[in-house]
């Protein structure tokens, strides 16, 4: 669906149809990308299992976990907690730096799309879904609800960021505004949250850092790194043409020494990137403009093709 270098709001809401077949839940498809992370403090509804005790008078017969009482011969029991509500948290760049794409559409679109199926995915299994939009210049909070009505009142407000942005904008970018849209966040959040940034995490720097801690200390936090494959490799375009939207410039791609330094560049970026978000258990989640987003995260999270998904 779609492309190109504007979302427009109807784009964002027929997404709801195709946000299916993949879950930010703990328990994940062995081939999620988010399989095998430390267990969450995050839970779904209903009754999780919690921890293996010693059988104490007065528990239900029925939690008797009777394996685990066989081989040690002592009787244990297993504790359920019931399952809480789990607020959403979207975190959505809009920059001026997110408006390039050289395939399919702009990263600004895939990240735009990339919130709305989350958020469309969320709020179908029950949880709700709030959002922190910004962009060089402003940022825009809306609280978690379940109503539908809200999450299109935000969509509708991306939307209009995203058209917004433009190659000759008059106003500077700004790549400290990450920061300041991670510490934003973070003060609205209380505890046992989940928060999904989407951005190309142009301006990463220490104080981004420090708010995703802060973050960490009692929710979740798991990051959508959004690239195109021209940042990968000059190698990809035979003719280059870069703009500022007033001074064109042509780039001898051909050249290996340019194409090199700059591969090794965005290649240290991330190689530095992705160190650090590992070494704070935050998964990150790479998406491409190059392909369809909707089909991107059902395959890194649901380990399943479009036309075997499962409903949830």
């Amino acid at each position: 669906m779609g492309g190109g270098a504007y979302v427009q709001l109807r784009d964002l809401v027929r997404l709801r149809y195709q946000a299916r077949g993949f879950s930010y839940l703990p328990a994940q498809p062995v081939n999620s990308v988010l399989a095998g992370r430390k267990r969450s403090r995050l839970r779904g509804r209903g009754l999780d299992f919690d921890e293996l005790r010693h059988y104490r008078p007065g528990d239900d017969i029925r939690t008797m976990d009777w394996r685990v009482t066989r081989r040690t011969r002592t009787p244990f029991v297993r504790v359920y907690t019931e399952e809480r509500d789990r607020p959403v948290w979207v975190v959505v760049d809009q920059r001026l730096a997110m408006f390039f794409g050289s395939r399919y559409q702009m990263k600004s679109v895939a990240a735009a799309q990339a919130a709305a199926l989350t958020a469309w995915r969320v709020i179908g299994v029950g949880d709700r879904i709030g959002a922190l939009l910004f962009n060089d210049q402003q940022s825009s909070l809306h609280p978690p609800s379940r109503s539908p009505g809200a999450l299109l009142g935000w969509l509708e407000q991306l939307a209009t960021m995203n058209n917004a942005l433009a190659a000759d904008a008059v106003a500077p970018a700004r790549p400290d505004a990450l920061g300041e849209a991670l510490h934003t966040v973070s003060r609205y959040l209380t505890h046992d949250s989940l928060v999904i940034v989407i951005s190309d995490f142009d301006g990463w720097s220490d104080d981004c850092l420090t708010a995703i801690k802060a973050m960490r200390q009692s929710n979740d936090v798991i990051t959508g790194l959004v690239s195109d494959p021209l940042e990968h490799s000059l190698a990809s375009a035979d003719k280059l043409v870069v703009s500022d939207g007033a001074y064109q410039l042509q780039v001898e791609a051909e050249k290996a020494d340019a194409e090199a330094r700059f591969s090794a560049g965005y290649s240290a970026q991330l190689t530095s990137l992705g160190g650090t978000f590992k070494r704070h258990g935050i998964p990150l989640i790479p998406l491409t403009t190059e392909s369809d987003v909707a089909g991107q995260l059902l395959r890194q999270l649901g380990g399943a093709t479009a036309r075997t998904a499962p409903g949830r």
